[in-house]
């Protein structure tokens, strides 16, 4: 089988030096070390070009095909409880009309790919809040100039944040709402505000309870900033906020929002894992879906041939709680399954693939493409290895570039994948 993508050569120690100082101080990259190892990659990973326009199509199709989705679970509240979406939320959707519907500043997802023994597939999509704008972009157009007859992808960052800006007139402010007890998360937040200010823009980074909401248009205030935000990005999930209080303060994500937002907290429909147990109640096609994401169960009938399957948490992200046998840690597969047993309404179960790994400068890595799509288009790749092929907080970010000379208008994608 061809593999679609090889690991270049390292950067020299200066070089790689350089890159990581740059990363932090120009791209508010400031996690750039786990431990004793550092989480960037110092290689790239060079994706044929044919190759990018084919997982460009399946993540656009599986993008259309969400936000119908999306939009047809939004009058189906027979089928939330199904989603495993928190009740405080289901109450705010069911009984919200179609007019008070939040206006979307941008829709942006990222669908994580990964290279099998069957092709291409996915193992879930980042509907809500996705990271790894940073990476995508920043790292990227860092690391390119080292490798000559090779390009950066689309800037990700830079398209998301043109779509924002596009629902705000020039020099408006624009609010960046993210979970403030998180470094990781306020890294995002800097670096999307640095674009928006290089557009014109102003900015205000805030927690979602500086908002106040009257008669649905967001003010914020605090003791740093008071301001009548134009558009509001979110960076923290859906899920949470009906921790939030009071509940005026988070439900016009949902219901009532008159300030166009980023993510709208209705994405967390199709955020949920349990989505494709809800295909068989709809009437959205769900090809693209049905063709590129592995099989979905409810966890309880597979808990005896668990070799087979992967075990995810609802919300789960990072790779977070997720159990495979053989994969994760012993100690942390055996206490993840008892909670499974305990809880199996928070996880699911999804039929294992056979990821195809490949030889680096630094071992055997295993490969996740992050697709972005940002109003459905494709928009960047946000590009992880790791040992195992559990994709996890563990995992290394690098970067992906176009080999230039493969790239020819009518090229076939190294892969034949299926698109009917």
């Amino acid at each position: 089988m061809n593999l679609p993508f090889a690991a270049g050569e390292p950067l020299s120690q200066k070089d790689f030096q350089s890159l990581r100082t740059n990363l932090i101080f120009d791209y508010c990259k400031w996690d750039i070390q786990s431990e004793d190892h550092s989480v960037i990659a110092d290689f790239p990973l060079f994706l044929d070009t044919a190759e990018w326009k084919a997982v460009s199509a399946i993540a656009e199709r599986l993008a259309a095909e969400a936000l119908a989705a999306e939009k047809e679970l939004i009058g189906r509240k027979d089928l939330f409880a199904r989603l495993a979406i928190p009740r405080q939320i289901q109450k705010v959707l069911a009984r919200c009309d179609p007019d008070q519907l939040p206006e979307s500043a941008a829709r942006v997802m990222r669908f994580d790919f990964h290279f099998t023994s069957e092709g291409w597939r996915i193992s879930e999509v980042n509907a809500d809040v996705p990271g790894g704008f940073i990476e995508a972009s920043g790292l990227a157009s860092l690391i390119a100039p080292h490798y000559p007859d090779h390009s950066g992808p689309p800037d990700a960052a830079s398209t998301y944040v043109s779509a924002v800006s596009q629902v705000a007139t020039p020099a408006t402010v624009i609010g960046l709402v993210h979970a403030t007890a998180h470094s990781d998360d306020r890294q995002v937040m800097e670096y999307l505000a640095q674009i928006l200010r290089r557009l014109g823009h102003q900015t205000v980074i805030a927690a979602p309870n500086h908002l106040q909401w009257n008669s649905g248009t967001a003010q914020i205030k605090s003791g740093f900033a008071s301001a009548t935000p134009a558009a509001l990005i979110r960076f923290f999930p859906a899920e949470w906020l009906p921790n939030i209080h009071p509940a005026t303060s988070w439900q016009p994500w949902f219901c009532g929002a008159r300030t166009p937002v980023s993510n709208p907290g209705s994405a967390i429909l199709i955020q949920s894992k349990r989505f494709p147990l809800a295909w068989p109640e709809l009437r959205t096609p769900l090809s693209a879906w049905r063709e590129f994401l592995s099989e979905t169960k409810y966890p309880n009938d597979f808990l005896d041939s668990r070799d087979n399957w992967v075990f995810k948490p609802v919300f789960g992200r990072v790779g977070e709680d997720i159990a495979i046998d053989g994969v994760t840690e012993p100690r942390a597969f055996q206490q993840i399954m008892k909670d499974v047993q305990r809880h199996p309404s928070h996880y699911i179960a999804q039929r294992r693939f056979k990821t195809i790994s490949i030889e680096t400068p630094r071992g055997t890595k295993h490969v996740c493409l992050g697709i972005f799509t940002v109003d459905g288009r494709a928009a960047g790749i946000y590009g992880r290895i790791a040992s195992t092929p559990l994709i996890d907080q563990n995992a290394q970010d690098i970067a992906v570039l176009f080999k230039l000379r493969d790239s020819k208008p009518n090229a076939e994608p190294a892969t034949q994948i299926n698109n009917d």
